[in-house]
């Protein structure tokens, strides 16, 4: 059986997100805003049991996440809700990386068709960016500091914890994608500095269509204007009926990504070993961090094959991909290996190997001796 090492595009379903999602879809099926009777005061109750869930990963309160499809609308709704704030207040300059997600970069190249100015750091050979750089950047009109936790194709983690200190006093906001990095390494995003953090459910192991934006409500009130109307939900920011099965399902992976946080990293630091164990000695070449990054993600290049010939000659041993799901119809060079000035031969040759606690790991035996054919 083919083993699955593409956890990075979407993950399997934890046991306990199935089982609320079962329930809340057969059993409990009531629209949280029904409130003349007991269905919609218990689909009511799921929902804030898992705004705390979901919350508790962040340390932020409940009332501060806002549920959306994902993480992509998430990253619209913190960029894209702040362009009245931002015409209002003269402050139309945004500081972001080169290495975002697409739901980043796009929204951010919206606002700039409009007037908007945006600066881009570049990253080192090792997939990060410098946390000195993106401050430098920032001036008396910036309105919003952008940058990923963990990034989607190489698992470099960003030094958030430095920008939101050296943030502090300048009166921009710093908006935080940690859509690879919510519910695995979650300690930097407890920051109270972090005004808004996006996350994704499909990535933490609760279905696809669920995600959230925590909108923290400290000391400094962020100004988002919703980008649809109709029905007040969330806030206000984000109207709809509830997707009360999606959510409840959200909050029971989040539960059980908290508890089990410790397992599960030891767990998947075992599967990278055996990993690197079995390419390295076939010339594998790291893009990225090992010490600074995910211990679920491994991005690297075989010297001389094409990603492409390796992902065939390996098709029945293993499931991986050779960047980005939501770009995976475009044969253009990944942007973020593009942007790390990697060699040309290494980015066509660069493989992600992404993978979870539920992985069952391949016969590496028989993936080295498909690879070694290729030579």
């Amino acid at each position: 059986m083919t083993a699955y090492f593409d956890c990075a595009a979407t993950a399997p379903i934890d046991p306990e997100a199935r089982e609320a999602l079962l329930r809340f879809t057969d059993l409990e099926y009531g629209n949280a805003g029904s409130r003349t009777h007991e269905f919609g005061a218990q689909a009511k109750r799921a929902v804030q049991a898992a705004r705390g869930q979901v919350a508790a990963l962040a340390r932020a309160r409940a009332d501060e996440v806002i549920f959306t499809s994902g993480a992509t609308e998430a990253n619209n709704l913190a960029i894209l809700g702040l362009r009245a704030h931002g015409l209002a207040a003269g402050r139309r300059h945004i500081v972001t990386t080169a290495i975002e997600h697409k739901a980043v970069l796009e929204p951010v190249q919206a606002l700039a068709a409009e007037g908007f100015e945006a600066t881009f750091i570049r990253p080192g050979s090792d997939g990060r960016v410098s946390a000195d750089a993106v401050l430098a950047a920032v001036r008396p009109d910036t309105l919003l500091v952008s940058v990923m936790h963990a990034n989607n194709e190489t698992g470099a983690l960003q030094p958030i914890e430095r920008i939101a200190a050296g943030l502090i006093g300048t009166g921009a906001f710093l908006h935080v994608d940690a859509a690879q990095s919510f519910g695995k390494f979650t300690a930097p995003l407890i920051d109270p500095a972090i005004h808004m953090i996006s996350v994704s459910g499909h990535k933490v192991h609760a279905p696809k269509g669920i995600g959230a934006l925590i909108v923290r409500r400290g000391h400094t009130k962020v100004p988002l204007a919703p980008l649809t109307y109709g029905g007040g939900q969330e806030r206000g920011l984000r109207p709809g009926t509830l997707p009360v099965a999606l959510i409840a399902a959200f909050g029971a992976a989040s539960a059980a990504a908290a508890r089990d946080a410790d397992q599960r990293r030891t767990r998947c630091l075992e599967i990278r070993k055996h990993l690197l164990d079995t390419l390295r000695p076939l010339g594998a070449e790291i893009n990225g961090s090992l010490s600074d990054g995910l211990a679920s993600t491994v991005n690297l290049s075989f010297p001389g094959l094409d990603s492409e010939a390796v992902m065939l000659v390996l098709k029945d041993q293993l499931a991986l991909s050779n960047g980005s799901a939501c770009t995976s119809a475009s044969y253009d060079p990944s942007h973020v290996l593009v942007a790390m000035d990697l060699p040309s031969d290494r980015i066509d040759g660069a493989l992600r190997f992404s993978w979870c606690h539920m992985t069952k790991e391949p016969d590496w035996n028989a993936v080295a001796a498909a690879i070694r054919s290729l030579h």
